[in-house]
């Protein structure tokens, strides 16, 4: 499944509600957490069930629950469980427990993406990733962590850095996504295609949305740029020619190439 943007919208906001079946990003996630007041929290929740029952969305369709330790988890969940809509996002996740209860609950054809965002989260990410059920992703919840860890702010996340590698490493190990945190300041597009890149390189598949702007850059950023495609295609061209016949490494433009390498460029062209 290609995740480069994860667009977060109120579901309590039939307009972006509406919006969101034509919009460009991979995955549309309609939130009953933060962006719903306590107040409409019942009303959201029927307002995105009956979005998922509609239809019409042109991204894969997800819902993000309540934290499972509020008023509101069990209901959101009762309402999800034969709800068409691909994946269900839990705020909070702290432990393997947490992720199997839910998985106990939702169907089998459903998948889970797990947000870490507090510390007990980071301390007990190994046991996260592993919890297995109907797990399928990890999600970097970074305003969350900020506000627990109490960390200061820093443009390049130098905070945040070794988490940044942790995540991925755990979603690695476990055959997880994994999905970088947002990015707040929507007019600061440099600032966010310099993060979206960063997320990149610490190996995220995709990055989570705020706002529509940040859709294109983010699947810019998380697709591979014309010099990769380039690149990719030479690596194949070359293992197919007679002369690599047999050979486990080569040289491609001055540049010694392995098989692995070959993997890697066909997993890049088939995902065009």
């Amino acid at each position: 499944m290609k995740v480069r943007s994860v667009l977060y919208l109120p579901a309590s906001n039939p307009r972006a509600i509406e919006k969101a079946r034509g919009l460009d990003c991979d995955v549309a996630v309609l939130d009953l957490e933060d962006a719903v007041a306590p107040e409409a929290k019942s009303n959201a929740r029927k307002a995105a069930i009956e979005a998922a029952m509609a239809g019409g969305f042109g991204p894969k369709l997800a819902v993000r629950i309540n934290a499972l330790d509020t008023p509101w988890a069990a209901d959101d969940l009762d309402a999800l469980k034969d709800a068409p809509v691909d994946l269900v996002v839990a705020p909070k996740i702290e432990n393997e427990q947490q992720v199997k209860a839910i998985s106990d609950v939702l169907r089998l054809n459903q998948r889970l993406w797990a947000m870490i965002e507090t510390p007990k989260a980071l301390v007990d990410l190994k046991d996260i990733a592993e919890a297995g059920g109907i797990l399928s992703g990890l999600m970097l919840g970074v305003n969350d962590l900020a506000k627990e860890m109490k960390t200061g702010t820093s443009p390049d996340r130098e905070p945040f850095k070794p988490w940044l590698a942790a995540v991925v490493a755990h979603a690695r190990a476990n055959r997880l996504l994994a999905i970088d945190g947002v990015f707040n300041r929507i007019k600061d597009e440099d600032g966010f295609m310099a993060e979206a890149q960063q997320g990149r390189l610490y190996g995220f598949d995709g990055k989570s949305l705020i706002h529509p702007s940040q859709i294109a850059p983010a699947n810019a950023a998380f697709g591979p740029s014309p010099a990769e495609i380039e690149w990719a295609q030479k690596i194949v061209a070359a293992f197919d020619s007679p002369e690599a016949a047999g050979l486990g490494v080569i040289r491609v433009d001055g540049e010694m190439v392995e098989r692995l390498h070959l993997q890697q460029a066909q997993s890049l062209l088939a995902d065009l």
